[in-house]
């Protein structure tokens, strides 16, 4: 049988230096903001026909705008965000064009300013609902394990490993930003979230079957009974990740480039999240059991 608790130290050396790379990395080139997260204006258009997203993109671009973002909110209706701010002669250009170029407006464009308040309330909303999110993991984990002695101890290994995969996904997405020029908006916060269920789920299984063990008995200790739980859902967890990532590797071929960055998180925080649910949060189990966090610390706490 596979020793992967044993070989625990590795993985936690592994995953400690793709993070501190990482990092680095995010503290010299910081991450892409997109339109979603900057400063500038909103222009909300509801045109008399369909017309055609790409097109109405492609225009926007033409008139010197080529960062807006365009979202449908509606039948034949946009909302075109930009990062820099439009006049009220520029707003009368962008129409003149548009409705040259497309088609009529049914009613008059309105221009709104988003401003840096507006930007800082998009992400303390996104920080609060990644907090909320993990604080609702930790209280039903140890809910569904209170069975078990110190049920504590599994939420909050879980939050541990959806930590790790979180910040995989944003020292990714720094890297790509330098790289490719990938921006993170809310298709980026969306996946987050995705990224969250997903790997918690992974997480839950794997912890469940060592709750079953551990109710049978099997294994001479913990670490053992640990071991044995991740060998059993070795398959299942690598298989189920393999058609996932399959998949999401079509759908990035095929979509549109504004889902783009949607799929690549998932894609991510698909592969983080197995390993972290199978070599993070489920070793730090075994780890909190033998108490070798606190003699680690006893080793590094300087002597007076």
């Amino acid at each position: 049988m596979f020793d992967l608790v044993g070989k625990r130290h590795w993985f936690f050396a592994l995953s400690g230096v793709i993070i501190i790379v990482g990092l680095v990395f995010l503290g010299i080139f910081r991450l892409k903001w997109g339109v979603d997260f900057s400063p500038g204006s909103e222009l909300t258009v509801r045109f008399s026909q369909a017309v055609d997203r790409g097109a109405l993109v492609a225009e926007m671009a033409d008139l010197g705008y080529p960062d807006a973002a365009v979202q449908g909110v509606g039948e034949n209706s946009y909302i075109i965000r930009t990062t820099s701010n439009v006049t009220g002669e520029e707003l009368a250009r962008i129409k003149d064009r548009i409705e040259e170029k497309l088609s009529p407006f049914a009613a008059q464009p309105t221009l709104a300013s988003v401003g840096p308040a507006h930007s800082r309330q998009i992400v303390r909303g996104a920080a609060i609902a990644v907090a909320v999110g993990a604080l609702g993991i930790l209280l039903y984990i140890a809910w569904a394990f209170r069975r078990l002695p110190r049920p504590f101890r599994y939420g909050t290994c879980a939050i541990v490993g959806l930590l790790h995969d979180i910040l995989v996904v944003v020292v990714v997405f720094s890297i790509l930003g330098k790289l490719l020029n990938m921006e993170v908006d809310l298709m980026f916060v969306t996946g987050v979230l995705a990224v969250i269920g997903y790997s918690v789920n992974n997480t839950v299984v794997v912890f469940d079957r060592i709750r079953e063990n551990l109710g049978r008995g099997i294994g001479a200790n913990f670490a053992d009974t640990v071991n044995l739980s991740l060998v059993q859902t070795l398959g299942r967890s690598l298989n189920t990740s393999l058609t996932t990532v399959f998949v999401l590797l079509a759908l990035y071929l095929v979509v549109g480039i504004e889902i783009r960055p949607f799929i690549l998180v998932l894609l991510v925080g698909v592969i983080a999240g197995t390993y972290s649910s199978l070599f993070i949060a489920s070793q730090l189990l075994v780890v909190w059991e033998r108490g070798e966090v606190g003699r680690l610390w006893l080793r590094l706490r300087p002597k007076r």
